[in-house]
């Protein structure tokens, strides 16, 4: 009988690996579930030993086929929708696969069809390719499947990453706009103090004929002098600087650093803050409501947190939770989600409607993000247009001094 290599995830939300004898792979990870693992990778003992021969089955090829989070999402949605209709998998999967035009998505899609036609299951198919899905998708599949409701969880997971996208492209218009206004106003106040200042500076010290500069004036010229004299300098500096917050980035320190500080910065930190708890409840919501235990839909969720300060905190809820203690208690010690999430968290544990009160808690902090989104546009707005009109006001006031003193010298 053949043997098959495993990683897998326990009720306990911890992760393990071995070996396991069945038939084929379908048997191999319903032994799996059996025994409360949710196999993660599965991969026949041949299949290692050579790959060579079966090219279309070994983890070699997982690195292949990533998906964007808008193409996984629109595919997600079709797929769920052609199901839902009452279409096969495999022939939904090469119905997809048929009327896609980028190659990338065409080739994951028939790679899909074709390890289900060889016994596969749809959740272990797509665990053979985790730069597409990640365990969250792979997952709830695999919790579909089980209950024999894959179309409805596929139109769950469309949900999500429907919602997902949203708003992270709300934050990142939030984010960005105020970047791109500072970014025009550095590049006009380099042009006119590089460019157009020094042309000004000659015509004044001919009409002043030694006379000194008004004060905002050789400011401004000083300014000038140095940005000219400088600048391959203070790019080189901003290169470095920019490098290195990279490097730091990398880091598991660094980047935990730079999480935490996000967070804590003004507007732009309680932004970010309501819309990772908006993804936290949605994700842990949908998980529960797939019929995903929750250490192990704890565990999916603080992967996929997106801040790092929040992960930890998840993974100390998760050690809690396991101990056994309810989620709402460790959820406020953590100290990274605002109190109304542990109390309606705690409700939904009192009246066995967790999944229904973490969907609630992510409708809240949606549409508070889409408030905080408007309330901070509103904002900035007007203080950046101030800041940009402040500085090229500034230099063109500077600019009109010396012109006033040649014609009082002229007088």
């Amino acid at each position: 009988m053949p043997r098959y290599h495993y990683q897998a995830i326990g009720v306990d939300g911890r992760a393990g690996a071995g070996e396991i004898e069945a038939p084929d792979e379908t048997a191999a990870a319903a032994q799996l579930r059996a025994g409360g693992l949710f196999p993660v990778r599965l991969e026949s003992r041949d299949d290692l030993r050579s790959p060579a021969e079966t090219p279309a089955r070994g983890w070699r090829r997982l690195g292949a086929g990533g998906l964007k989070p808008r193409e996984r999402a629109v595919l997600t949605r079709q797929l769920a929708t052609l199901l839902h209709a009452g279409l096969p998998l495999v022939r939904g999967l090469e119905t997809l696969a048929r009327q896609e035009r980028s190659e990338r998505p065409r080739h994951l899609l028939q790679s899909l069809a074709t390890d289900i036609r060889g016994g596969a299951a749809l959740s272990d198919a797509m665990a053979r390719q985790p730069r597409a899905f990640d365990r969250l998708y792979v997952n709830m599949v695999r919790a579909g499947e089980a209950g024999g409701a894959l179309d409805a969880v596929l139109d769950r997971l469309a949900r999500l990453q429907e919602k997902s996208l949203r708003l992270r492209g709300k934050v990142r218009a939030a984010l960005v706009y105020p970047l791109v206004v500072l970014a025009l106003a550095g590049g006009i106040l380099a042009v006119l103090l590089v460019v157009v200042v020094p042309r000004f500076q000659r015509i004044f010290t001919d009409l002043l004929k030694g006379a000194p500069l008004p004060a905002l004036t050789q400011a401004v010229v000083t300014a000038g002098e140095l940005a000219r004299h400088h600048f391959a300098v203070g790019l080189a500096a901003l290169a470095v600087l920019a490098a290195a917050g990279a490097l730091a980035r990398r880091s598991a320190v660094g980047a935990a650093w730079v999480d935490a500080l996000v967070l804590r910065l003004p507007l732009a930190g309680d932004l970010v803050r309501k819309s990772l708890t908006a993804q936290f409840a949605r994700t842990l919501a949908t998980l529960l409501g797939s019929g995903v235990a929750l250490l192990p839909a704890l565990a999916i969720t603080r992967e996929t947190a997106g801040n790092r300060r929040i992960a930890g905190a998840l993974a100390a809820v998760h050690e809690r939770v396991k101990a056994g203690e309810p989620l709402a208690a460790p959820l406020e010690a953590a100290g990274v989600f605002p109190a109304v999430v542990t109390s309606l968290v705690d409700v939904g544990e009192q009246t066995g409607q967790l999944p229904a009160m973490l969907g609630q808690v992510a409708d809240i902090f949606e549409d508070e993000v889409d408030h905080a989104v408007g309330g901070l546009s509103s904002v900035l707005e007007p203080v950046l247009i101030v800041l940009l009109a402040g500085v090229v006001g500034t230099i063109v006031i500077a600019l009109f001094l010396p012109i006033i003193r040649v014609v009082q010298l002229l007088g």
